[in-house]
């Protein structure tokens, strides 16, 4: 996998990438439209390219620091995936020979073009997060009722399907229930969503124990593939910023459990050494170079543990 210099910390949303021009930029990726018929014709149908920055969020917003080869962290995880998933999903290359530029081999895919459904997938198979706050105030999570006596990261009988509405960037999801997403795309679209989600969550959590990770939970997005006809799995999958990652080792329900995640990120945020006050409008500070650096490791080591792989 080669890469130029300017690949770590680029900005990936004003590259001049021959062939592409930019549409698009989310909290951590650009997306970009062919800009001639010559890739179209190549690849065989429409797509996009989806190029994953170093750009990193937390608390709804996406932060000035960046950690040096994160996006192609979650690329190369990503790719990992799919290839343990049986699912029809979106990816068409991700290499030079495949059509992706240069500048952003390693951290870019070319993508299926999708009319995305407007649901966040969510498998939960242990209770913790916007879930746990729901259990101690309800007793349910998304309206499903669990067993009395969970705590935090308590692991359920069963993985359950807690969908959330998408929401615009800089703004929350929204949790919501099954009967929702039934009223936005329809019974049967709703049923395939729901047992695509847990069919990936099933899988991922049986290969991810093995490797010494737990899978709390995971976050996944479906689209409608109008070449094929069918629901295919979309964006990223199973990375640590879409799932939630536990050491195997450490875990013990009762507690918040270390995440290979932005937990540094966050942690460092609330404390007082930041001095920045989550309920005023300012933006968050720069991140000191250890958190930048901790945080980096914590995305390795998900990485090389969950492929067995040395990130180089």
């Amino acid at each position: 996998m080669s890469e130029t210099p300017a690949a770590r910390g680029l900005n990936t949303a004003t590259l001049d990438l021959p062939g592409w021009k930019h549409v698009y930029s989310g909290k951590v990726r650009d997306l970009y439209e062919p800009a001639d018929d010559s890739i179209v014709e190549r690849v065989g149908q429409e797509c996009v390219l989806v190029v994953a920055s170093d750009r990193i969020s937390a608390f709804d917003h996406v932060l000035a620091s960046e950690i040096p080869d994160k996006g192609r962290i979650l690329t190369q995880l990503s790719l990992w995936w799919f290839d343990q998933l049986d699912v029809e999903h979106h990816v068409l290359g991700s290499t030079v020979a495949d059509g992706v530029p240069a500048a952003v081999e390693g951290r870019a895919m070319i993508c299926k073009k999708l009319d995305m459904f407007p649901v966040e997938c969510i498998a939960r198979g242990y209770l913790t997060g916007s879930g746990l706050q729901e259990y101690r105030v309800s007793g349910t999570v998304c309206s499903i009722p669990l067993p009395e006596g969970l705590v935090d990261g308590s692991r359920l009988e069963h993985a359950i399907f807690t969908p959330s509405a998408k929401a615009a960037v800089g703004e929350h999801d929204e949790n919501i229930t099954y009967d929702a997403v039934v009223a936005m795309v329809g019974d049967d679209i709703a049923g395939r969503l729901s047992e695509l989600t847990l069919q990936i969550y099933t899988t991922a959590e049986a290969i991810a124990r093995e490797r010494g990770i737990i899978l709390a939970d995971t976050k996944v997005e479906f689209g409608y593939d109008a070449v094929s006809g069918s629901i295919t799995l979309g964006d990223e999958v199973l990375t640590p910023d879409s799932s939630r990652f536990w050491d195997a080792g450490t875990y013990q329900p009762g507690q918040a459990q270390p995440s290979y995640d932005k937990q540094y990120v966050r942690d460092w945020l609330t404390s007082a050494e930041s001095g920045w006050d989550r309920a005023s409008d300012t933006p968050p500070p720069v991140l000191p170079a250890d958190v930048v650096d901790r945080t980096r490791s914590r995305y390795v080591e998900a990485y090389e543990k969950l492929t067995g792989k040395s990130f180089a």
